[in-house]
């Protein structure tokens, strides 16, 4: 099926300027248009990623119980039944805030605050930091004097390099609940509610998100189901010559995924971790990654600017060969980054938004 384009901005404009909504816009001739790729097959359009397991049951245990059994990252540990004063790091800070848990200091959570409400905004400036972005920048020293009963590391394994584990462990309990791939906030959040002791606040978060995700889903069944989406994430490196280019399950894809968009393939050598959902071609390779796109999808920053790296493939004379680009079938997408459900509904109001204005005449 052939996208219905509406005569709207130049390509010029949309790759230098894009803006969240971009209308698919018709930047070619009629004898273009004919010259272009045709839609892949319905075999050619489905992912190879791995698809996110399904989150496991909340695991029973007695309240009247002072400690409890906890299975984190780490292995099994005793952590407090109901936790009077957490600290917590990395992605478990914005799942502990929403929560409203009993936290009493939190790692640096800068990519997240744009997203957060007036409230965890204010939460979250006012709590003692114990490290920054990184776990490298953990202040042991901070954590001991905030007399935790409990710890929360919300990073991945491989980054328990940078953390003395035994040094925290002499403080207090400590629970390992990092991701293990790009969607697996979905599941994570589960288990940080789980161990805080707010699992009430994940059923009602995932419950709200899946609502409106399901609702979306219907509004667009027809429009999605007859394309083929690519995405450029944003983590490309211009010095290297290369471009970002997701999957479904990457940080860019998560969440448009749930509303129907179906984007194909998978990395030419899947890795571990992030490098199952995405890899970095070099620009060369721009045309044969996304020739089989007929709607483009890329990550913008909470403002709607392309990072360097993504303007970096906007304003390539390579970019502009795309069936998709020359169709005008370029989306971007904001609040990519989200890593709760409260936040990832803010990320499907965006995709609402940016869907309805470039698919309105399809949607007709």
């Amino acid at each position: 099926m052939q996208l219905n384009l509406r005569p709207a901005r130049a390509l010029a404009a949309l790759s230098a300027t894009a803006l969240i909504g971009a209308t698919f816009a018709a930047c070619g001739s009629e004898d273009d248009g004919k010259a272009g790729k045709e839609k892949p097959s319905a075999a050619a359009c489905e992912p190879t990623t791995p698809a996110l397991p399904a989150a496991a049951p909340v695991a029973a245990f007695d309240p009247a119980s002072k400690t409890r059994s906890f299975e984190a990252d780490n292995g099994t540990v005793e952590i407090p039944t109901d936790p009077q004063r957490i600290v917590a790091t990395g992605y478990a800070v914005p799942v502990l805030l929403e929560a409203d848990a009993d936290v009493v200091g939190i790692s640096e959570w800068g990519r997240g605050t744009a997203l957060m409400t007036d409230e965890d905004l204010a939460d979250y400036q006012a709590l003692k930091k114990v490290a920054g972005e990184t776990a490298a920048s953990t202040d042991y020293e901070a954590i001991a004097n905030l007399k935790p009963d409990l710890i929360m590391l919300g990073v991945p394994l491989p980054v328990l390099g940078d953390v003395d584990l035994k040094r925290l462990e002499s403080i207090a309990p400590v629970v390992v609940l990092g991701p293990d791939r790009p969607d697996g906030w979905k599941n994570l959040s589960a288990r940080q509610a789980d161990a805080a002791g707010v699992v009430d606040y994940y059923e009602a978060a995932k419950a709200s998100y899946d609502a409106k995700a399901a609702a979306l889903a219907e509004k667009y069944a027809k429009v999605l189901g007859e394309h083929c989406f690519g995405h450029v994430g944003a983590y490309g490196d211009v010095s290297a010559g290369n471009f970002n280019r997701e999957y479904a399950g990457a940080w860019g894809t998560n969440i448009a995924t749930d509303v129907g968009a179906t984007y194909y393939g998978g990395p030419a050598e899947p890795g571990k971790g992030s490098a199952a959902f995405s890899e970095y071609p070099s620009i060369e390779e721009l045309p044969q990654s996304l020739a089989d796109a007929d709607v483009i999808t890329y990550t913008v920053d909470d403002e709607g600017k392309p990072s360097e790296s993504v303007q970096y493939v906007l304003d390539h004379d390579l970019w502009k060969t795309l069936p998709a680009v020359r169709d005008g079938a370029v989306i971007p997408l904001r609040y990519t980054e989200a890593a709760t459900y409260p936040t990832a509904e803010r990320a499907l109001d965006e995709i609402d938004r940016a869907f309805a204005e470039a698919f309105a005449d399809e949607l007709k």
